[in-house]
């Protein structure tokens, strides 16, 4: 099983290189157009000169914005996990759901108590 490592490890790199090639815009590929990058890829994959060069060579690298890496940039802009009971938009998201149910309910109890006034009122004149 050892003796196949180096085989997935170069076939691995190749693969990678070669998917992060056709998934880089044009305007990001230095040197040499991107056909020609897949090129080099595929054909100098085996001995790893393709790939090394596509990764080394052939991609603008882009700074992190603001100087920071990925991992600080996350570490100062962490958010709170805030339970539902704690969370104040969330109990007033209630509160404005439970209002609009309320005045819902009280509207038809007010419409069935003028549907039972009136009809009170009919059987009184009736009689």
């Amino acid at each position: 099983m050892l003796r196949y490592l180096p085989f997935l490890l170069v076939l691995a790199l190749w693969i990678y290189a070669f998917i992060d090639c056709l998934n880089t815009p044009e305007e990001d590929v230095r040197g040499l157009p991107k056909v020609v990058w897949v090129i080099i890829i595929l054909l100098f994959g085996e001995v790893l000169v393709g790939p090394v060069a596509w990764l080394v060579a052939g991609k603008v690298r882009h700074s992190p914005a603001g100087g920071s890496t990925p991992s600080e940039w996350h570490r100062s802009h962490r958010t709170q996990q805030i339970a539902p009971d704690d969370n104040p938009e969330f109990l007033n998201s209630l509160k404005a759901e439970n209002r609009k149910k309320d005045e819902a309910l009280l509207k038809d109890w007010e419409a069935d108590l003028r549907r039972r006034e009136e009809e009170l009122k009919r059987r009184e004149d009736e009689a």
